[in-house]
């Protein structure tokens, strides 16, 4: 595989996935690369490789021309007086600067040259000089450990007349997860926007260690609960991939299915909280009685309503039997009449057009510049979609239509949406009329050297992506799941800026991002 001019000697280990390793020093000049053909960074993290008789690794995935490119480098085991280090990327693709903290917080590593070099996750869980992903960490120690009473965190003030600040979160009104929301304004007109994230972290990638690769598909499942499907699918791929397992065709067919009903259940629901934010009550309720109608119908023919732990190392847990397919398909027609009965509603609806239009603008140049990606890059003219470039089975027999938008902003975003749904719902009905017999499960190869894989899956709110290394006793070395919400959360404060304080809750919902997604 050549990026640019560079024959990188990537070897392709699965459909549309290359691996490599590199020289710490090649790290920026294959960022470069990458970016001057076209591509974006999607990942960035880290793992404590001491126990394997190294020091530490940096690794980023890359989407090219040709497929995804896992890229690792080796990095030395360092002092506490001169840390692992690694060159700054962020300076060539901006979304990796939170990661790139990120990877800091948890583990130590830092990029040299960077400009920001405040904390991300890190609030007052452990102390500054501890890191949870290092393999000798103790979590007796941290919880003992005396920390700042106050957490310290130093925001960007913007000063000048008439300015003042309005801070919202992280606790909020309802059931959302909690983030915290510093507005700088002018009358109601937004200025700046700078959040700041991490209260929702857990330990997942700690969690990982140590574990077996079935329980460890139940815990990428709820990395982020509205995307368990994706999650879910992209550990068992990596997995799969690593040990070299094969997985029925039927299997692989449910597990596309499975996750077309996760796309359209958050698409409904989305729809109907968008309406809400412009007070169009009937939308929300309609679009959530749709979608109670769709979670009901996944609980009876799959046993859950959001379809948790249907999919399994080495296939899926649960069959569809005719009976259930035809009740599928029938229930597909009925939702596929409403949402156009409902959509001519929204287009029609000259409160909801004025709100929607013109508001939240992520244009297209920007959105390329910042990596953003999934539904919103759809709506800002990045046409990415892995199920249609690089689609692994059954996409690569099912001719996805992808949907995009040039206007960047709330309508547009909700346009994909609407369009998406009516995909979703032909590629289900076809699923189902062109669903093959046979196994929906084989048991895994066993592991005997250590062995990795790398899961890349096209979920509703972009690339989902899960690295897995497994150790020779066949269980979980080290585990790092991404959700596209790390790209795109930097994008919604570029998104608010000019529109005024009342329409945030709006163009927030229009990206409807995770906050536990990217908390880990």
């Amino acid at each position: 595989m050549k990026i640019g001019a560079q024959d990188w000697n990537l070897t392709q280990t699965a459909a549309h996935i290359w691996r490599g390793r590199i020289e710490t020093v090649q790290l920026p000049i294959i960022a470069q690369a990458v970016k001057e053909e076209g591509g974006q960074m999607v990942a960035l993290w880290g793992s404590d490789d001491r126990h394997l008789g190294g020091g530490y690794a940096l690794h980023a995935a890359f989407i090219t021309a040709a497929g995804l490119a896992w890229i690792s480098a080796a990095l030395a085991a360092g002092s506490p007086e001169s840390p692992p280090a690694y060159p700054d990327l962020a300076a060539i693709f901006p979304q990796a600067d939170r990661m790139q903290r990120a990877t800091f917080d948890l583990l130590g590593i830092r990029a040299e040259g960077v400009v920001d070099e405040r904390k991300w996750l890190r609030h007052k869980a452990w102390a500054e000089d501890q890191f949870p992903l290092r393999r000798d960490f103790d979590p007796v120690a941290a919880a003992r450990a005396e920390l700042p009473e106050v957490d310290g965190y130093p925001f960007i003030r913007v000063e000048g007349d008439g300015v003042h600040e309005i801070p919202v979160g992280p606790i909020h009104a309802g059931t959302i997860e909690p983030g915290h929301f510093r507005f700088s304004i002018i009358g109601d007109r937004i200025l700046k926007l700078e959040q700041r994230l991490g209260y929702t972290h857990q330990g997942v990638e700690k969690r990982f260690e140590g574990m077996d690769l079935a329980t460890g598909a139940k815990l990428a499942g709820r990395v982020s609960g509205d995307t368990h499907s994706a999650f879910t699918w992209a550990y068992c791929m990596a997995v799969e991939q690593a040990t070299g397992s094969v997985v029925p065709a039927r299997a692989a067919w449910l597990r596309a299915l499975f996750l077309e009903i996760e796309r359209i259940a958050n698409h409904l629901g989305d729809l109907g909280y968008l309406g809400n934010d412009v007070a169009l009550a009937f939308g929300f309720m309609q679009f959530w009685r749709l979608k109670e109608d769709w979670l009901r119908q996944s609980a009876r023919l799959f046993g859950h309503r959001y379809l948790f732990d249907r999919i399994v190392p080495g296939g899926v847990a649960v069959d569809l039997d005719a009976g259930g397919q035809a009740e599928l398909a029938a229930l597909c027609e009925r939702i596929g009449q409403e949402v156009g009965e409902l959509k001519a509603v929204y287009d029609e609806h000259a409160t909801l057009q004025d709100r929607f239009a013109n508001t939240g603008i992520c244009k297209p140049a920007l959105a390329a510049r910042l990596g953003l990606t999934g539904l919103a890059g759809r709506a800002s003219a990045q046409a990415w979609d892995a199920r249609v470039q690089f689609p692994q089975l059954p996409y690569t027999e099912l001719d996805v239509n992808m949907a995009t938008g040039r206007r960047g902003d709330v309508l547009a975003r909700a346009e994909v949406r609407f369009a998406e749904v009516y995909e979703s719902l032909r590629l289900i009905r076809e699923i189902l009329a062109r669903l093959p017999g046979g196994a929906i499960h084989e048991p895994l190869q066993a592991v005997t050297p250590a062995c990795e894989g790398l899961g890349w899956v096209e979920g509703w709110r972009g690339e989902v992506l899960v690295a897995v290394r497994i150790a020779a006793d066949g269980r979980l070395d080290r585990v790092h799941p991404h959700d596209p919400s790390w790209q795109n959360w930097p994008l919604l404060e570029v998104g608010v800026l000019g529109n005024i304080v009342p329409d945030f809750p709006l163009i927030n919902k229009s990206f409807n991002l995770s906050y536990s997604g990217q908390d880990l």
